[in-house]
């Protein structure tokens, strides 16, 4: 069963968030997964705030998306993205 990784995120860095997307791009194939969006044109149909970047990336099940998170390749990306902007990112298992 498909998972998605989803992220709301704030950049305060553009910078040094450049070279996340770059090594996060390269991690999220390495480990099976797809980018299935990334944008900063979301529509709010409901809630607060409305966040700068929305992503979703699709792996082929939890598991792979928890490869690719706990990866060496990832956590230095990831190291970068924290220094670069504020947010989160949860785990979502497909139906």
């Amino acid at each position: 069963m498909p998972a998605y990784v989803l992220g709301e995120l704030y950049v305060t860095d553009t910078a040094q968030f450049d070279t996340y997307r770059t090594q996060g791009a390269a991690s999220i194939a390495q480990y099976g997964g797809r980018m299935l969006a990334a944008g900063g044109n979301a529509e709010l149909l409901d809630g607060n705030p409305v966040p700068e970047l929305s992503i979703i990336i699709e792996f082929p099940d939890a598991a792979a998306a928890r490869r690719w998170y706990r990866s060496p390749e990832y956590q230095a990306a990831r190291a970068i993205r924290l220094k670069s902007s504020l947010g989160r990112v949860f785990l979502i298992e497909g139906m």
